[in-house]
């Protein structure tokens, strides 16, 4: 393998340097019984059983909630719950309900007993923080049971709406201590303090890392950096758009380098044709320097995971691109928990399975018109 120019430029990320351990839990083997879901139409029973169930509270928090059959499904169960006493709260953002809300929807949570905000509506007097998005997907019922992961509350991910080109996608359930955590998470972020972390016990196998967090510049990127660095056969990557920053570029590189097998899965079927272009834009330089890539053939996929060797899993709402590493706030569940972990390696090798390879040879000799596209893409890629 020739010498990567990742390699030699160690100006950004030395992945021997102590500071990579930092923000990042020390975390333990254990049990948590985490329970993952891959299709939507089982995660929203779950999710409106989980409603239903609720005796106090109910803290919801989604990037999109769309105006269709699944948003209104969410909407009147909300609602019945608020009337019947349930103290309910919704969290939802303002960029994604512009482009997948509507009048119709806001005045019907508006005239519900509903407590609900929109994540920096825009504003004239600052007009930048409408950039920084709540990208997170939470639900948290008295908080006892959580749900975090990358499902929208839309028809997309929903096989009785949508069929079979539906979104293949991931999310967490979580009950007793990761629970709790994300219900004060949740809490926080309400209450204006969006920075907030939690401390995590020294015994803990589960931890939610929300980003950003104060203290902890570039969190999700740090997370990632140190799952990649101290993997020792094998590096899972799954994400829907895929456009590393050059630390991150580094850290799988420099992976590849010392004999840790590196995969990438990502969609071929996209819903944003510029994200697919920066992201193609990448291909050729990790590909030369042993990092695999494979694209995912049937439909979209949007799962959000990276897993090292068989005992580290961080799955949740952050794709693997500029704006969830160094701008939306996110929300991760990182884990030891041996049977998520062993879960999410069989959805991996199932997705897998259904993916192509993307070889070096077949990618240098990719059609020239295709190529424009691409450099746009990377162009703006830290805008995506």
């Amino acid at each position: 393998m020739r010498s990567s120019s990742f390699l030699r430029d160690r100006r950004v990320l030395d992945l021997r340097h102590p500071d990579r351990h930092r923000c990042v839990p020390r975390l333990t083997r254990g049990h948590d019984a985490l329970e993952a879901f891959s299709e939507g139409d089982l995660l929203y029973a779950a999710m409106l059983a989980s409603i239903a169930g609720a005796r106090r509270r109910l803290s919801l928090e989604s990037y999109i909630f769309a105006d269709d059959e699944i948003g209104w499904r969410f909407a009147e169960a909300l609602a019945r719950r608020a009337r019947e006493g349930v103290e309910v709260r919704l969290h939802l953002d303002a960029a994604g309900w512009l482009v997948w809300g509507s009048t119709r929807l806001a005045r019907f949570l508006r005239a519900s007993p509903i407590r609900v905000r929109w994540f920096h509506r825009w504003s004239w007097r600052e007009p930048l923080r409408y950039n920084r998005r709540n990208h997170r997907k939470l639900l948290v019922a008295d908080g006892a049971c959580a749900y975090v992961g990358g499902f929208n509350i839309h028809r997309e991910s929903s096989a009785e709406a949508f069929g079979e080109q539906r979104w293949r996608d991931s999310h967490v359930r979580m009950q007793g201590a990761p629970a709790l955590q994300a219900q004060h998470l949740f809490d926080a972020f309400w209450a204006g303090r969006s920075r907030w972390s939690p401390e995590y016990p020294a015994t803990s196998s589960t931890a939610l890392i929300p980003t950003p967090s104060r203290g902890c510049r570039n969190r999700m990127r740090r997370v990632y950096v140190k799952l990649i660095g101290d993997a020792q056969r094998v590096i899972r990557v799954t994400t829907p758009y895929f456009v590393p920053d050059h630390p991150m570029q580094r850290a799988l590189v420099a992976a590849a380098a010392r004999g840790v097998e590196v995969y990438v899965l990502v969609p071929a079927k996209g819903d944003v044709a510029l994200a697919a272009w920066a992201a193609r834009a990448s291909y050729a330089g990790l590909l030369a320097d042993g990092v695999r890539i494979f694209e995912y053939q049937p439909r979209m996929l949007h799962a959000k995971i990276l897993q090292a060797d068989e005992s580290w899993v961080a799955v949740g709402t952050a794709n693997l691109d500029y704006r969830s590493l160094l701008l939306n706030h996110e929300l991760t569940v990182l884990t030891r928990d041996t049977g998520l972990c062993a879960a999410l390696y069989r959805q991996f090798e199932e997705n897998l399975g259904a993916a192509r390879e993307v070889t070096l040879s077949h990618w240098r000799h990719r059609a020239w018109n295709r190529r424009p596209a691409e450099w746009v893409g990377w162009a703006a890629r830290r805008w995506l």
